[in-house]
């Protein structure tokens, strides 16, 4: 028992440090300012319950998505651990990655449709990018425990950041800029540190060292 929770709590922190609930508030209210709180309760339901899909379907056909082409989970962390630790680098250096992150383009087109930017740039690629789908087949190619544990980290994680978009106006009045750029600068180290690791993994089982 002590070891799921564990491996929960480690889980939990892998997905909490590359989704950053806390350093996409101010991009959520970027992406809702002038509507009204209806509306972004909706905007901030939908793309977090999309995100949860997206991610729930690659943890559970992870495998399956292996066998079709012929990717073994060592190369997939190998790469995915690069990609992680990409990730990572750009947030340590106080920058938002564009491989994890919509273009000035994605932002402009979203503003055009309010409820259509729960799809596109929240759910994807802000909250289920390349990088939190890597780290999602990764917790979850272990086996089904591990596949359970993933997705209810994520679930939960998910109920978390509806809470922090919802109440985002307050909560970056609380802790002001300053202590935002500090904590993305947390999460990315968190992020560099796990993506090494992923990456050590997958040499480990390519090479069997």
């Amino acid at each position: 028992m002590k070891d799921i929770l564990m491996e929960g709590a480690t889980i939990f922190m892998g997905f909490f440090a590359i989704m950053n609930p806390i350093a996409n508030v101010p991009i959520f209210l970027g992406l809702t300012a002038g509507d009204d709180q209806e509306t972004v309760r909706a905007i901030a339901f939908r793309s977090l319950m999309l995100a949860f899909i997206i991610v729930l379907v690659f943890a559970i056909t992870g495998k399956l998505i292996f066998a079709m082409f012929g990717i073994t989970l060592a190369a997939f962390r190998i790469t995915g651990g690069l990609l992680v630790l990409l990730i990572g680098f750009h947030m340590l250096q106080g920058n938002h990655s564009s491989v994890h992150h919509p273009s000035a383009r994605d932002k402009k087109h979203a503003r055009e449709a309010e409820l259509s930017i729960a799809v596109s740039p929240l759910a994807m690629p802000i909250l289920a990018g390349p990088g939190t789908i890597t780290t999602a087949m990764n917790y979850a190619a272990g086996g089904m425990v591990d596949m359970v544990i993933t997705i209810a980290m994520f679930g939960l994680l998910c109920i978390i950041t509806y809470l922090f978009f919802v109440f985002g106006e307050r909560f970056v009045t609380f802790i002001g800029n300053n202590a935002l750029g500090v904590i993305t600068r947390m999460m990315g180290l968190i992020l560099a540190v796990i993506g090494t690791q992923m990456l050590i993994e997958g040499i480990h089982g390519a090479f069997k060292i």
